[in-house]
């Protein structure tokens, strides 16, 4: 071809753009784009050659991690150097990768910023060994669905069966740092129903300090069982007039029957404190000492 001249540069790009109007606008581009292209220029060989851009694409250092929520690649990455964290970040796309950034302490995310930034060429052995090591670490995340673990329903739950000399220091030492969280692990500790575990003692002690309204309400969300402890231990006059009331409320919301229902737990919790009742929820009865 030899040595083009500027002139003829010039005259080619015209000449060019006189022929495709629409070539030189739009700024168009990306996968679909080139999709298009290959299928005008292919036809029916597109396919293949598409497969193989497909597989080129996937192929690219930290591709999988794509597929990753953010947060849980933050949990990964966190410990890691700050070199380590910029390999990585530096095969993502901008957006995620400043998800990342943002997610690590700030006292790091400079050092990692600045390790991107003089990051020059790197090898190509060191890149697949840092690639393999964390997709083998995160093979549970990208396979399995993380369970709900722990919470405050937990703790009720054990507590529930621990010792009452146990349960009390525990809730005693935690209120001192925390009383918003013991209030909320006692409020599921004893449940409405739980009320059927209780002594008969125990319970005409508790309907001195609950009033017929808030039993009417509260036992339209109840079961049999726990309606008949309760009109059991009054006296007949006091269990036809509860009965009476609980058909004249007729349908309720449930969430004011549960919110009267806590009403009721909150007050037994009180009367446990303050040694009027023994509430115990153990699954083995106490021994009994005659």
């Amino acid at each position: 071809l030899g040595t083009v001249t500027a002139d003829e540069q010039e005259q080619a790009l015209k000449e060019f753009t006189q022929a495709n109007p629409a070539g030189l606008t739009g700024g168009k581009g990306g996968l679909d784009v080139a999709k298009q292209l290959i299928e005008q220029a292919l036809g029916k060989a597109a396919n293949a050659t598409l497969e193989t851009i497909k597989q080129s694409i996937e192929a690219l250092p930290f591709a999988f991690l794509q597929k990753v929520d953010s947060q849980n690649l933050i949990t990964f990455l966190i410990d890691e150097r700050p070199q380590t964290i910029a390999l990585v970040l530096s095969h993502l796309n901008p957006s995620q990768a400043a998800e990342i950034i943002r997610g690590i302490p700030p006292e790091r995310q400079v050092a990692v910023v600045k390790r991107i930034a003089t990051m020059g060429q790197t090898s190509p052995d060191i890149i697949h060994e840092v690639e393999k090591g964390l997709e083998s670490r995160m093979a549970s995340v990208m396979s399995q669905r993380f369970e709900n673990a722990g919470g405050i329903p937990t703790v009720a739950e054990i507590l529930n069966v621990i010792d009452r000399a146990t349960e009390r220091h525990i809730l005693e030492s935690l209120s001192q740092d925390d009383p918003d969280l013991v209030n909320e692990i006692r409020r599921l500790m004893f449940v409405f129903e739980d009320i059927t575990k209780l002594s008969d003692r125990d319970i005409q002690t508790i309907l001195k300090h609950v009033d017929n309204a808030q039993w009417a309400m509260a036992l339209k969300g109840a079961s049999d069982e726990l309606k008949e402890k309760i009109l059991k231990n009054m006296s007949s006059r006091a269990a036809t007039l509860l009965q009476e009331e609980m058909e004249y409320l007729g349908p309720v919301r449930a969430s004011n029957v549960e919110q009267v229902q806590q009403q009721i737990v909150d007050i037994i919790r009180r009367l446990e404190d303050a040694g009027e009742i023994t509430v115990s929820t153990n699954q083995e009865e106490e021994r009994m000492i005659t």
